[in-house]
């Protein structure tokens, strides 16, 4: 079943239109990859599927609800998280306090607790580092961060945009290694990321975005041997 489907969505920044009319679904349990060059609408897509900006038309669906004119924070009580491009993290508070950011649309404090004890079983460091300013945490810490405090609001799916922007070959196989682990731990990820042949190797389906188009979708595998798909976004 698709826990999210866009239908011709179409998104305009004035009167530029950066997302022209796509369609695409994301079922449940999956890691879908959203691949193609900058200025594509890849950050575009997420922002209006999380509710950051207005969708000029189409429909989204969520979890079998129309969340299309939802604001931003129902969206996230309705169980979808979205980790940002450069990780936004809210560098003068410690570690501890921007994790609990995450859970801000929650009152249950047991369950937060529970949530928090498996952020900090994922991410050891997080744990170590949980009175510290997050300002002060190397790249890759923070984007451990952005994603633990995700986690927080106990999503049914995250969305990711560059995870491994600006992060160092060790750090970017951690991370992916932790996306694959918190999908299987039963969360669906909407996956967008400039490191094509990273984002393929681990996801099972994938929609290739140009100037606001899908020209291409797929099993990740097949696309991964696309020749179109290796000359425009796979070569060293």
């Amino acid at each position: 079943m698709a826990i999210l489907k866009v239908t011709d969505m179409a998104v305009n920044y004035g009167m530029i239109q950066a997302v022209k009319g796509i369609s695409f679904e994301v079922e449940e349990g999956e890691i879908v990859a959203l691949i193609g060059a900058n200025g594509a609408g890849k950050t575009t897509t997420l922002h209006t599927v999380t509710g950051m900006i207005p969708a000029k038309s189409g429909k989204i669906e969520f979890d079998g609800a129309d969340i299309t004119k939802v604001p931003a924070h129902k969206i996230v009580s309705m169980g979808l998280a979205h980790v940002p491009e450069g990780r936004r993290v809210f560098a003068q508070l410690s570690v501890l306090e921007n994790l609990k950011m995450g859970a801000y649309t929650r009152k249950d404090k047991e369950e937060i607790e529970r949530s928090l004890a498996n952020v900090y079983q994922r991410f050891p460091r997080l744990e170590e580092r949980k009175a510290q300013l997050a300002g002060t945490l190397s790249g890759g810490e923070q984007q451990m961060l952005a994603m633990g405090r995700a986690l927080m609001s106990h999503p049914k799916m995250i969305v990711m945009d560059e995870p491994s922007m600006g992060l160092s070959p060790l750090y970017v196989s951690e991370i992916f290694k932790i996306i694959q682990e918190i999908n299987a731990s039963g969360t669906t990820v909407l996956l967008v990321e400039q490191n094509a042949k990273k984002a393929l190797s681990i996801a099972n389906k994938a929609y290739v975005l140009e100037t606001g188009k899908i020209v291409l979708s797929g099993d990740a595998r097949e696309l991964m041997n696309d020749d179109s798909v290796k000359k425009a976004y796979l070569s060293e």
